[in-house]
């Protein structure tokens, strides 16, 4: 069984099951591994404890020489999609395992990880949810504009930093905390989980085990100890 507390995967989109009372439930459906372990990082060595996880077949010719050579250490070819899950004690893998969805058994709730999808440049109504100006009479073409920079002197002296402004939004890496995990398919490398996940469909993301889960296990595991 494999150390790591988490798994690299695919968001493939949502449905929606049903539980045992019949109440439906919308899920996001992950493709998570099997992930290959390409490195492992001790305390001693590294000065922390992780594994390095691969995950998606990449082509030979899009891979760069150094990266092929890491990959041919582990027994792996390239991959898409490489991340670390960090580990609390050094850990008992070793590089080229595969490490499936089963290393979630047992945990009732994720933090998934993902890219956010880019919207491109955007006003500050859709960027910042601001109300906009007055559409009554008077107000000609700037129903959207986003008002005054709020500068009491000079406009010399720039825009002041952290002003909520139009740009770019989206393609922020983002994390939700806390996702139920209704259900694991260990045939189909499938995982079901609460609600929704940041990335558009086919994006890749990061299943963790949930802080708050590692918090309720531990405890656990403490009152078997002491009985």
């Amino acid at each position: 069984m494999s150390s790591a507390t988490g798994i690299l995967g695919r968001k493939v989109g949502m449905t929606q099951v049903f539980d045992e009372k019949g109440l439906r439930i919308g899920v996001t459906v992950i493709e998570a591994g099997p992930c290959k372990v390409l490195q492992v990082k001790t305390p001693e060595k590294d000065g922390y404890a992780a594994v390095q996880l691969g995950f998606g077949d990449k082509r030979e010719k899009n891979t760069s020489l150094p990266l092929i050579g890491h990959f041919e250490k582990a027994g792996s070819g390239p991959k898409r999609f490489v991340r670390e899950i960090r580990l609390g004690a050094a850990p008992s893998d070793k590089p080229g395992d595969d490490v499936t969805v089963k290393v979630l058994e047992g945990v009732q709730k994720v933090d998934v990880s993902g890219v956010t999808k880019g919207k491109g440049f955007t006003g500050v109504v859709k960027r910042w949810n601001f109300r906009g100006l007055p559409a009554s009479h008077g107000c000609s073409k700037r129903h959207r504009a986003p008002g005054g920079l709020g500068r009491h002197m000079s406009i010399n002296k720039g825009v002041p930093k952290g002003k909520k402004m139009a740009g770019h939004l989206g393609t922020d890496n983002q994390t939700v905390l806390g996702l139920r995990l209704v259900k694991i398919d260990p045939e189909n490398n499938v995982l079901l989980v609460k609600g929704a996940v940041p990335g558009a469909n086919g994006s890749f993301v990061v299943v963790r085990t949930s802080l708050k889960e590692k918090v309720r296990l531990d405890k656990e595991a403490k009152r078997k100890a002491a009985k």
